[in-house]
């Protein structure tokens, strides 16, 4: 039988119990947003505007340079699926290639090999890139990186995917990235290109690797503009580029006017 003297008592504790639950469940979507804020995108990888959508950026660059001069290139990743190289070697605005090959401690783009080949065969010119992890040990990501890309495979320099400074100082960020990129260059013989956008070159890396070549993201119609006015090879301009043989829409870049491909080949 039930003690019906009790229920009162069990009312006032379920309601004291109430806004510590809606306080525990506040707590929790305050977690995830904060992770999912901290997450930073590979802005070279990330596919936008869907594919039917005309990006008015790839329009205005479409016809800044004439075709014959081969000033045009790609990079791709797994977002971009199986591509076919053979049509997309006769679209002339596509003079190289940069495929994502790894990221962090242990990622390995699951395209890489098959871009790698497929492009290869296609006779283009091709390169990789690795993603920086911040909050990863340089010495893993090197491990990562160099255990996957053999530079007798590549034509191009490689490139080091620089967007993600992490929670740390800046002071650490900038130890382990010049840590990592020490490796690379030693490890290959080669100093790798950086890549970032505009906005993150001002704000931590401007004066600090000047030594390096650079491809600048920014996409607009615009040139990037750097506060320390160093020149940069290459600019990504936009990340919904139209290319016959790819699905979707893809990152297209230019090299600036002094630059051509001979800037980015591996001297062998």
């Amino acid at each position: 039988m039930r003690n019906f003297a009790t229920l009162p008592i069990l009312i006032l504790c379920m309601l004291m119990a109430c806004p510590a639950q809606a306080r525990k469940k506040n707590k929790k979507k305050e977690k995830e947003t904060i992770t999912l804020a901290m997450m930073e995108p590979d802005l070279m990888a990330t596919p936008s505007l869907p594919h039917a959508i005309v990006d008015p950026v790839e329009e205005a660059h479409r016809h800044h340079v004439s075709s014959g001069e081969q000033r045009y290139g790609i990079d791709v990743s797994r977002y971009q699926g199986k591509i076919d190289w053979q049509t997309v070697k006769t679209d002339e605005n596509v003079n190289y290639v940069y495929l994502k090959a790894t990221e962090g401690a242990s990622l390995v783009d699951v395209t890489y090999h098959y871009n790698l080949e497929e492009a290869r065969k296609a006779g283009l010119k091709v390169g990789c890139y690795h993603f920086f992890s911040p909050t990863v040990d340089p010495e893993t990501q090197f491990n990562n990186f160099t255990g996957v890309v053999k530079l007798e495979e590549q034509d191009l320099i490689p490139i080091i995917d620089v967007e993600n400074c992490g929670r740390g100082s800046i002071d650490r960020f900038r130890k382990r990235l010049t840590e990592f990129l020490h490796m690379v260059e030693a490890h290959y013989g080669i100093r790798p290109i950086i890549y970032t956008s505009s906005n993150f070159y001002n704000k931590y890396l401007a004066g600090k690797y000047t030594d390096y070549k650079y491809m600048i993201a920014r996409y607009h119609e615009e040139e990037p503009e750097l506060t320390d006015d160093i020149k940069f090879v290459m600019w990504q301009f936009t990340a919904n580029g139209r290319i016959a043989g790819i699905e979707g829409p893809v990152d297209r870049s230019r090299f600036m006017d002094e630059y051509h491909l001979g800037d980015i080949l591996i001297r062998r």
